[in-house]
């Protein structure tokens, strides 16, 4: 098993994903991939989230070591919603969202860049929101600010408020994937590179 320090590169400028990460006790960099998102969308949703995680990591090769790649993708009877990017489509993603159950699909991606190999898992989360007006949703919207989140909520923060209940993937149920990235999965794909993570 590899023990010697890992080179580690995050294909993301997340805040939440960088706070994940940092849980295992790694010391990495992080960098924006630089992937248009829009250009998966008509993928189904499984396939488009495992995609985007793999071309954000695969975009970043040439940094060399170990880059991760993340995506989540949020699907609600059929269709994907992406990120709202103002206050007004932030409350409709929530008003389509409310008193239904949607799957949060959350891909990562390993990709070791001296060989070109990588490995890539998913999560699958089932939420299912409790019923709220538009003035309540209005509400939240103008706290927590989740322009720039699939769905228009955060977890993190206020956001865990909204919900009914979270069904987690039966295979991990790993609550870090939720917010961006599924740490136990990320371990798994590690140790089919030989990285023991408690020996970095």
């Amino acid at each position: 098993m590899t023990q010697a320090p890992i080179n580690l590169l995050l294909a993301s400028t997340s805040l939440h994903r960088a706070k994940l990460l940092k849980q295992l006790g790694l010391t990495f960099t992080q960098e924006a991939p630089g992937v248009d998102e829009e250009l998966y969308r008509g993928l189904p949703p499984v396939e488009m989230a495992r995609s985007l995680a793999e071309k954000k990591a695969r975009a970043l090769q040439k940094r060399g070591g170990f880059i991760i790649g993340s995506d989540q993708v949020l699907e609600v009877e059929g269709e994907v919603l992406g990120k709202p990017g103002s206050a007004k489509a932030a409350v409709e993603q929530l008003m389509r969202l409310s008193g239904k159950t949607h799957r949060l699909i959350t891909a990562v991606a390993l990709l070791e860049a001296a060989t070109g190999r990588i490995e890539v898992d998913v999560d699958v989360h089932r939420l299912t929101m409790h019923a709220w007006s538009r003035l309540e949703l209005e509400a939240y919207v103008a706290h927590d600010q989740p322009l720039q989140c699939a769905g228009s909520y955060m977890l993190e923060r206020r956001g865990i408020a909204l919900f009914e209940r979270i069904e987690a993937d039966p295979d991990a149920a790993d609550s870090t994937a939720v917010v961006g990235l599924p740490l136990m999965k990320l371990v798994g794909l590690f140790r089919r590179f030989g990285v023991e993570i408690l020996r970095q």
